[in-house]
């Protein structure tokens, strides 16, 4: 079973598609997903798909929509003697399990690889660690579980999977800036910024990046930008670090130009 959760929904055995096209059934794959390998509980399935008012029904039609699963997978596996619905789709005590072999689900495949990104970023390596990172954000193809309806327990999946594209985003960003990309990083950083108006850190590596590039004065308009959007929108002044950052490119604080052993 191939399955891709960072965008559209999409899940498929021996390339036939087994994603269902009622919502409901679609949560419970979409979790199963996510949670591969692992049990997730009846209790957890009912609180997806109804959240706090489970009808008194809910036990079996959970049980409808788990047969409606086994059955796309079934018609998916025809003519497979090595294997049955219920070996993909298992049931355990007090929940199901979707069994899947190392590498098929997208999610767990970014998570591994941005891991070792991580990795050779702490290890000084940064020509791998971008090419890692990079490689696993471009497993990225939209939102996460785009066309799929979130309840209160894919909700925060969804979100922490958002937050660490954004992490695996920023370490690639400051590999490639330690490795002297400042000028072809510049018009992704101001994509960057505009998407996330508030997000400090992409401010800085634009600053960063601007500074790098010669337009010292488009660094410094960045960074006004960012102080009135905190202004207006939350009644904050930008970090100490970031203000710090202000300063030493209105200085040309020689700390800011790029180490001679980063480009390395």
């Amino acid at each position: 079973m191939e399955i891709t959760v960072l965008g559209p929904l999409t899940a498929r055995v021996n390339g036939v598609s087994v994603v269902p096209t009622a919502a409901k059934p679609r949560q419970i794959l979409s979790l199963l997903a996510l949670q591969a390998d692992r049990v997730v509980t009846v209790a957890t399935l009912m609180e997806e798909i109804w959240g706090e008012d489970i009808p008194r029904s809910a036990a079996t039609t959970l049980q409808t929509y788990i047969l409606q699963l086994r059955r796309k997978i079934a018609a998916a596996l025809d003519g497979d003697p090595t294997r049955q619905a219920k070996d993909v789709l298992v049931t355990r005590h007090g929940g199901y399990l979707l069994q899947v072999r190392p590498g098929q689900v997208d999610a767990h495949e970014f998570t591994r690889i941005t891991a070792a990104g991580r990795a050779a970023y702490e290890a000084g390596d940064y020509h791998a660690a971008s090419e890692l990172l990079g490689g696993a954000l471009d497993m990225w193809t939209g939102s996460a579980l785009v066309d799929v309806r979130i309840g209160t327990v894919l909700e925060l999946d969804v979100l922490r999977m958002e937050e660490d594209r954004i992490a695996a985003l920023e370490l690639r960003v400051d590999a490639d800036l330690r490795l002297g990309r400042h000028m072809e990083i510049v018009s992704e950083l101001h994509v960057l910024v505009a998407r996330h108006p508030m997000h400090e850190n992409f401010c800085a590596q634009l600053m960063t990046a601007l500074h790098r590039s010669g337009s010292a004065w488009r660094a410094l308009e960045a960074y006004q930008r960012l102080r009135e959007t905190l202004v207006d929108e939350l009644g904050l002044e930008p970090s100490a670090r970031l203000r710090r950052l202000h300063q030493a490119v209105l200085s040309a604080d020689p700390a800011l130009d790029l180490p001679v052993t980063a480009a390395g």
